[in-house]
């Protein structure tokens, strides 16, 4: 009996740590979108969304991303990671609620958003110029691409 307690609790730990709900790294030039299935080319542009089962669905442009948030193919609730790619730190996923945002025709992005995300309000201000922009929160962006 001591035994099968003992294996009844390694088994639900092992199945506990096998569940670990994580962001994966985009693999640019294999990894594909999921709404457009270009194949991912600039670090520069990227998005993913995770749910809480773990699934994993990346984007090569904030605009594919867009597509699928409203497409109604997985609820909000089920969501546990937004992420969008750094344009000032080629490949790093940031929170997407957290980013700062550049709409520009100065951006040349994937599928055409022309929108940059950012991580820090230092970096969004240096490109904001550089690219003659205009500054866009997350609920901003999520609206104007309905």
């Amino acid at each position: 009996m001591k035994i099968s307690s003992t294996l009844l609790i390694l088994v639900i730990i092992i199945s506990l740590t096998a569940c670990k709900v994580e962001p994966e790294p985009i693999v640019y030039g294999t990894d594909n979108c999921h709404v457009c299935k270009m194949t991912m080319m600039d670090k520069r542009f990227g998005a993913e969304i995770v749910t809480r089962k773990g699934k994993v669905y990346k984007f090569d442009d904030v605009n594919c991303m867009m597509q699928f948030l409203h497409s109604g193919e997985v609820v909000d609730r089920d969501i546990q990671y937004k992420l969008v790619v750094d344009y000032s730190q080629p490949g790093k996923l940031i929170p997407a609620g957290e980013a700062f945002y550049i709409k520009s025709s100065e951006v040349k992005s994937p599928m055409a958003s022309q929108v940059a995300a950012f991580e820090s309000n230092e970096s969004h201000k240096e490109f904001k110029k550089q690219l003659n922009g205009i500054y866009l929160t997350w609920g901003e962006l999520t609206t104007q691409f309905k």
